[in-house]
């Protein structure tokens, strides 16, 4: 059965707006209320510019274009710009401009990409123009109205103060006459250490909304006479659909109609998605698991452990001539050092499955999404609408989880407007399965990894060659972005000096290079992408180094790291907070780790016991420097959070491949850590200044290998291959 609604554009945003008020909890779609007004020939308030809107009763609103995913990046962008605009805090709030408002706007906001721990180092300049343009437009508008020059006048807290006089009008009272001044040519930014807001530990603006339940997710949206939609494709890896008999199941209680959605996936259609489920699972669907029916795990790992020994390979790093060297040590018996290293697949698996929610007419489509790059939606939503982009939007909302699995990858935006496009005129809500979310990621790719260091007689490392086979993400995701045929993100943290990412150590004979096997398995980017096995093969190899030339690893490190002051920095912080250079309580073990990724450089020391086989990590201590801290407290929780993603990797993370597909499907086989798991984490930040990096990130990547080095001083054991749920623990 199907039905067709015939809504109107103006009965459509008006009724959105009282689901809005009522239903939804208070979820605000922005812009809707400016229609609706507009309509209706109300006042709008005032907009100083992009950023910043002031209402009369003087709230400001802060639109931040970058997605909040839990990470802080909207108290964040809102702190820059209210530092600059010299507001009120307490009267702040926030909103997301539609993309499709920003394409018409030629692009006033900016990327509204979020990823790579990109959301405040690459927008922190523009966003705090926008703050401080605002802020000349208000002075001057006051000016104006006082009859004074405007260089009299200054703001602080949303009041403005003439100097002389000592006059004030607030904010909210001289915002529309401030709409209409014309925005400074230049702006100039405050330096950091005159911060007022920006730098302080504040209160997230989100945080009461999600404690009290009214925070709205993509899950828990509804809107007038929306319909819910389940979704099954294919299991296996390029598998497509063949046929399914709806006729078997259109008869169910609530089903409305079964859709044929792309060449791998039907749903169907009900007016709740529980009934929606479950006609879907009665559904008889004959499916073509196509070449890989018989892929496997272990093939896999074949395919990359020829890649060790391939002789063709892209360099990503190299210094002198490490094979010769190698060669030459070996030939006179002097010392060379041999270790394999093996990632596995691992799945976002965030804490919301995939989900969108679209309405599709001959000449509109919207969409209600969480997504990490609303840009990205809203091309997926014209492509998969047939429409022009102009006669498409996209309303972000917050992420119940990201980690770059709603960012590069849209399958589920054009699932869901591919499912409204059969049910013109009315909202449909496609929500995935756990099962369906684990069976149809884009995986953190497998690596397998081959060091090889040679040592002279004084116990110095004078050649180190570290071969990466694996997969790449870019070949698979974003070919435009390779580079002769090589990817360049494979590299992460092991470069000579890029910026985004370089080694710590200084070798005379060094190559670092990348045997590219691509077996047919869907990658993609993984919060902290590469740098996370990068950080675990170079820092579990260096103390293989270190123990071999009978050298204390972090004097083994300092020797290596002379070149590279803020790697040693964090190095040294971690270190000195842990207690190194103190024996730990008995029966208790310490391991150091280090890495820069995402322009930050950070180091953990973790502090292990074992007994009866059971690892207990009891304490680390983590490291950073980003240049500059927006909210000390925000960056806390994030190096706290990113112990948890990079723990649960290294002890419980793993997906396998049988039969074509993924064999995890749920939290019972694909486990994360415990919270009575977790370790005392103490965060040490080293602000030093004159870079912006990224914090949500680059901290996992350090988790395992102080873990892992930590393992080795207590067992004696190197650990290998991940994760350690499959080794018995000596």
């Amino acid at each position: 059965m199907s039905i067709v609604q015939s809504v109107s554009r103006r009965n459509f945003i008006v009724g959105s707006g009282a689901t809005v008020a009522g239903l939804s909890l208070g979820f605000h779609v922005p812009f809707l209320a400016s229609a609706s007004a507009q309509e209706a020939g109300a006042n709008l308030p005032p907009e100083i510019n992009a950023w910043v809107v002031v209402k009369p009763d003087d709230t400001i609103v802060i639109r931040i274009a970058r997605s909040e995913m839990g990470q802080g990046t909207l108290t964040g962008l809102a702190q820059l710009v209210v530092e600059e605009l010299e507001g009120d805090w307490s009267k702040v709030t926030t909103e997301y401009p539609p993309p499709g408002e920003n394409l018409k706007r030629d692009r006033v906001w900016g990327s509204y990409s979020t990823g790579g721990s990109r959301g405040i180092r690459d927008s922190h300049d523009y966003v705090r123009k926008g703050g401080a343009a605002a802020r000349h437009m208000l002075i001057a508008a006051a000016a104006e109205q006082w009859g004074v020059p405007a260089g009299e006048c200054a703001a602080a807290s949303s009041v403005i103060t003439h100097g002389p006089s000592g006059r004030t009008l607030r904010f909210g009272e001289v915002a529309e006459a401030a709409g209409r001044q014309a925005p400074p040519a230049e702006v100039a930014l405050k330096d950091p250490k005159d911060w007022k807001i920006a730098g302080k530990p504040l209160a997230r603006l989100d945080t009461v909304e999600k404690l009290t339940g009214k925070q709205v997710y993509g899950a828990d949206l509804k809107l007038p006479g929306m319909l819910n939609a389940a979704i099954k494709a294919c299991p296996v890896f390029g598998g497509t659909l063949v046929s399914f008999d709806a006729a078997a199941i259109e008869t169910m209680p609530g089903v409305k109609k079964v859709v044929k959605v792309d060449d791998r996936s039907v749903a169907v259609v009900a007016d709740t998605w529980w009934r929606a489920k479950t006609a879907l699972d009665a559904l008889p669907i004959t499916w073509d698991e196509g070449p890989n029916k018989d892929l496997s795990s272990d093939a896999i790992r074949a395919m990359l452990a020829e890649g060790l020994e391939a002789q063709e390979a892209f360099i990503g790093n190299s210094q002198g001539d490490a094979k010769a060297e190698l060669a030459r040590v070996a030939a006179a018996g002097g010392t060379v050092i041999t270790a394999t290293y093996a990632f596995p697949y691992q799945n976002h698996a965030t804490m919301e499955p995939m989900n969108a929610t679209a309405l599709w007419t001959a000449d509109r489509c919207e969409v209600w999404v969480p997504t990490q790059n609303g840009e990205a939606s809203l091309a997926a939503a014209a492509e998969a609408a047939g429409l022009p982009v102009g006669q498409c939007e996209v309303y972000k909302i917050h992420l119940g989880g990201g980690f770059g699995r709603r960012g590069n990858f849209q399958d589920y935006v054009r699932q869901s407007v591919s499912i409204a496009r059969q049910m013109p005129g009315i909202p449909v809500k496609l929500l995935w399965t756990r099962e369906e979310d684990m069976l149809h990621g884009a995986y953190h790719p497998t690596t397998q990894a081959k060091l090889t260091g040679a040592l002279d007689a004084d116990g110095n490392l004078t050649a180190l060659h570290l071969r990466i086979s694996g997969q790449s993400i870019l070949a698979a995701v974003r070919p435009q972005g390779m580079q002769g045929g090589m990817d360049p993100v494979v590299f992460q943290g092991l470069t000579a000096s890029l910026p985004e990412g370089h080694l710590a150590y200084t070798v005379p004979n060094l190559l670092i290079d990348h045997a590219m096997r691509n077996p047919p398995v869907p990658p993609g980017f993984w919060r902290g992408v590469n740098l996370n096995q990068n950080a675990i093969y170079v820092e579990c190899f260096i103390d293989e180094l270190a123990h071999a030339a009978g050298t204390e690893p972090l004097a083994f490190r300092r020797k290596l790291m002379a070149n590279h002051p803020k790697h040693l920095a964090v190095l040294e912080a971690a270190a000195n907070g842990i207690g190194w250079d103190t024996p730990p309580a008995p029966g208790r073990h310490r391991g150091l780790g280090q890495i820069m990724g995402f322009g930050s450089y950070v180091a953990a020391a973790a502090e292990v016991s074992v007994e009866k086989g059971e690892l207990k990590i009891h304490r680390i201590v983590a490291a950073t420097d980003p240049g500059h801290v927006v909210n000390p407290a925000q960056v806390e929780r994030q190096v706290e959070g990113s112990f948890v993603y990079g723990l649960s990797a290294c002890l419980y993370g793993e997906c396998t491949v049988a039969g074509g597909r993924m064999q995890e499907e749920n939290f019972d086989t694909y486990e994360v850590l415990r919270m009575a798991e977790m370790p005392a984490v103490e965060t040490i930040m080293l602000p030093s200044g004159g870079f912006w990096g990224g914090v949500g990130e680059p901290t996992i990547a350090v988790a395992a290998p102080a873990v892992l080095n930590a393992l080795f001083a207590a067992t004696g054991k190197r650990y290998r291959t991940l994760p350690l749920k499959n080794h018995e623990l000596a």
